[in-house]
């Protein structure tokens, strides 16, 4: 009797088991053949991801899409985990910041989709150069570019034309500093909004403008770089100068944004979203223009921010995802939508020819400001982040908290150089 009961529980757990891994990895078919497509993202991009959808499936009656908005650390960790696992547990189709996409491919090497094998190398040519090369690894893509960043000077018109100063002067960073000394004489507005001791925004725009960032295009460490110590120097002169507001946060930036108390926010062109539903009774009130160079002439383009899709290698529905986002990420309008109503600008070239793009924005009084991002997309140049870009980042902080507190910028990176060289060489003996 005993051994029969045995026999029963263990065919019971043997059902819990087969049903709990079935319920990780399943096909999504249903009884009437139907594919059911899981998603993984969070905020804006669930909404642009399902009325891209809704569209979509007038023409793929088979397919249905289920998007969870898990929040982005939440994706990130369910993510690492169902890799770890060989892909227990992973959705179809997963959205993965531009920053993020090296680290994990190079980390595990089979666990997405090569995208380049299902055909998407016959899309790449219409996606800007800078993309393209974040969402390849070793020649190939892994991921179908989604939104990006380009930057500008949001600015306050009020506040230039008190001052009398004209935004079309201001070609450098130099010229930037001048008109801010102006603008706070005047209105007492400060120039720039900057997390001093916990993020680096205007800094990375800055080495991104002149072709540098943390780390080479071969991966080496690359703070003592001179265009890093200039960007430095540049931040600790508008400092002396009393023109950074210290903001605490995101929080802080949206508030000094709102109350006038800075007269520019330079961010990339999602900060659009932001502006017209925070400081929603400023309609007409604000401009763009492109971030300053270092010198005449000079590149002005930058990035900002920026993701894109991935496949999980595990899914069973490799066709259908990848039809779905071929289309997502190639559509003109599925990608207007993500960006006139939920404040994505969108990496496809060709809808920067579309009307919207040319076309004044009346909160922005009238200025072509979408003309201005996509014009700039294709001189932004490209960066390597590699998978130690959390670290990076964390020892950047650092060495501009420095430089606000005293210390010569040069110093300040030599030594955030030597400390992230330990870091990360304690992370590679780990493994």
């Amino acid at each position: 009797m005993k051994k029969k009961w045995k026999v029963l529980i263990m065919l019971v757990v043997l059902t819990v088991f087969a049903a709990a891994c079935s319920n990780g990895d399943s096909s999504g078919k249903d009884s009437d053949g139907k594919v059911t497509l899981t998603a993984w993202a969070w905020n804006v991009n669930v909404g642009a991801l399902e009325s891209a959808f809704e569209t979509y499936k007038k023409d793929h009656p088979n397919v249905e899409l289920k998007v969870e908005d898990i929040g982005r650390l939440d994706v990130y960790d369910k993510l690492s985990t169902g890799l770890a696992a060989g892909g227990v547990g992973l959705p179809d189709i997963v959205l993965v910041e531009d920053d993020r996409i090296g680290g994990y491919v190079n980390a595990f090497p089979k666990g997405f989709l090569n995208l380049s094998e299902q055909g998407f190398d016959e899309k790449a040519d219409l996606f800007p150069q800078f993309k393209k090369d974040l969402a390849t690894i070793d020649g190939s893509f892994y991921a179908m570019p989604f939104d990006s960043g380009p930057t500008g000077v949001f600015y306050r018109r009020d506040l230039f034309e008190k001052a009398g100063v004209n935004p079309d002067d201001i070609e450098t960073w130099d010229q930037f500093l001048e008109a801010g000394k102006k603008i706070k004489d005047a209105t007492g507005a400060q120039t720039l909004p900057i997390d001093k001791f916990k993020d680096d925004a205007t800094f990375r725009m800055m080495l991104n403008q002149q072709g540098v960032y943390y780390f080479d295009e071969k991966g080496n460490i690359d703070f003592t770089n001179p265009a890093a110590v200039k960007a430095l120097e540049m931040h600790k002169k508008f400092d002396d100068a009393g023109l950074i507001k210290n903001v605490d946060g995101w929080n802080g930036t949206v508030s000094a944004t709102v109350d006038g108390s800075v007269a520019t926010v330079p961010f990339g062109a999602w900060y659009y979203g932001t502006i017209i539903d925070q400081a929603a009774d400023s309609n007409g009130n604000w401009g763009v223009f492109p971030l300053p160079a270092f010198e005449e002439g000079g590149n002005r383009a930058a990035n900002l921010g920026g993701g894109a899709w991935m496949i999980p290698a595990s899914t069973k529905n490799k066709d259908e995802a990848y039809g779905f986002l071929e289309y997502f990420s190639t559509d003109v309008d599925a990608q207007l939508v993500a960006m006139e109503e939920y404040g994505l600008f969108p990496s496809l070239s060709s809808v920067y020819d579309s009307e919207a793009f040319t076309s004044g924005v009346e909160f922005f009084g009238g200025q072509a400001i979408w003309e201005l991002f996509g014009d700039e997309m294709i001189d932004i140049p490209s960066l390597n982040y590699t998978e130690d870009y959390s670290i990076g980042f964390d020892e950047a902080v650092k060495a501009q908290a420095d430089v606000f507190n005293g210390k010569d910028a040069k110093t300040a990176l030599e030594e955030a150089a030597n400390r992230l060289k330990d870091r990360t060489e304690r992370e590679v003996n780990k493994h």
